[in-house]
């Protein structure tokens, strides 16, 4: 019972951290526990399934500031992309030996921005379903499983409200890399 209560309270305290609906303004968050609230909301989709592996998560945490953003909007991006990246790596029919895994990356970059990438080793995306993963409606879910809205949602967020880049690399049969780049301070970006 005990262990219970304190997975509800760290549910709790990962929900209220991840929402952030107190705080609808810039303010300078740490980026670190926006992805770690995100990963333990989405723990019981990462866990192993009678017909699917657990989906290992690796953290490469860079050394990283407070940045300025919107951090209830970003969050929505960091839950968007890695549920994305969860369906994928449970779809994975094609590569039953290896173990579905999730990578996520922090670091700054010279240009005082700061990046944070999330891989998987999942099927991957062809160039073409590439060049239409931003766009609203577009969706490889089945009918009832997406709207299509998930990216195309967050690369506004990232691209027009933060200033900053979200772009994709993906090979089919190799897995696929979403990298967000926003800047460390909004008031810099805007002077842009």
């Amino acid at each position: 019972m005990q262990v219970g209560a304190i997975r509800i309270k760290e549910i709790v305290e990962s929900l209220r951290n991840f929402s952030r609906l107190d705080e609808a303004d810039v303010k300078l968050v740490n980026i670190h526990d926006g992805i770690d609230s995100t990963l333990m909301i989405l723990h019981n989709n990462l866990k192993a399934k009678p017909d699917a592996p657990a989906i290992e998560v690796i953290k490469n945490y860079g050394n990283l500031p407070k940045i300025e953003c919107y951090p209830g909007q970003l969050n929505q991006v960091l839950m968007n992309i890695i549920s994305n990246g969860i369906d994928a790596l449970r779809s994975r029919q094609q590569k039953p030996d290896v173990p579905p895994q999730m990578t996520i990356t922090t670091e700054t970059t010279i240009n005082k921005t700061v990046r944070i990438r999330i891989a998987d080793n999942g099927i991957g995306m062809s160039e073409q379903v590439q060049k239409q993963i931003f766009d609203p409606f577009f969706t490889t879910k089945p009918v009832g499983k997406g709207t299509g809205l998930g990216l195309a949602i967050s690369y506004q967020i990232v691209v027009e409200r933060h200033r900053g880049q979200l772009n994709c690399i993906s090979t089919l049969g190799e897995g696929t890399e979403f990298i967000i780049e926003i800047p460390q301070r909004q008031s810099d970006a805007n002077q842009v």
